[in-house]
């Protein structure tokens, strides 16, 4: 927010996140931008509960079923619908089907070539952990990458306003 200093970040309260269970965020403000920031672990997801390993396997598992009900069927326990964790398997795939063919144009000195599909940079990468190993190469760029790798906020559709990131601070309102 401050590229020339003077920003003064102070510790603020942590949060505890749903996934996985047990986890801590720490938070930091900014007083001259009135702010909070979020200290997230490499290995957890941006703007997605759980971890990057997570939502790879729901990539990987798509990519070798033969369709995406097939892949919802085998990932969601017998408790939700099939429509239901169909959404809940699209929610993951498309942002990451997106950030792959990103990832291609970014790095092309590591993945000119490569398909924007999970399996492809498993082979090209030599790893089994693609996102870990893809937030790492791209550090630099995580403020404009989007989630689960990146940080970047979504921008608000066409005609509507944006209605900031900050909640409201101060006391609970009374019911």
């Amino acid at each position: 927010m401050h590229p020339h200093g003077g920003c003064g970040f102070a510790r603020h309260t942590r949060y505890l996140r749903k996934n996985p269970p047990g986890t801590y965020i720490a938070r930091w403000y900014c007083r001259k931008g009135h702010c909070t920031f979020s200290l997230l672990p490499d290995h957890l997801a941006a703007r997605f509960p759980g971890t990057l390993s997570e939502i790879e396997q729901v990539v990987a598992t798509v990519e070798q079923a033969s369709s995406v009900e097939a892949a919802a069927d085998a990932l969601r326990d017998d408790s939700v619908l099939l429509p239901s964790a169909v959404r809940w398997v699209r929610r993951r795939l498309a942002p990451v089907r997106k950030l792959l063919i990103v990832m291609v144009g970014l790095f092309p000195q590591h993945l000119l070539g490569c398909a924007p599909r999970m399996a492809a940079f498993r082979d090209r990468l030599r790893t089994d952990q693609v996102l870990m190993t893809l937030r790492e190469l791209a550090q630099v760029h995580l403020q404009a990458l989007p989630r689960p790798l990146g940080f970047h906020h979504r921008r608000p559709a066409g005609g509507e306003r944006s209605r900031g990131f900050q909640h409201y601070m101060g006391p609970d309102r009374p019911p």
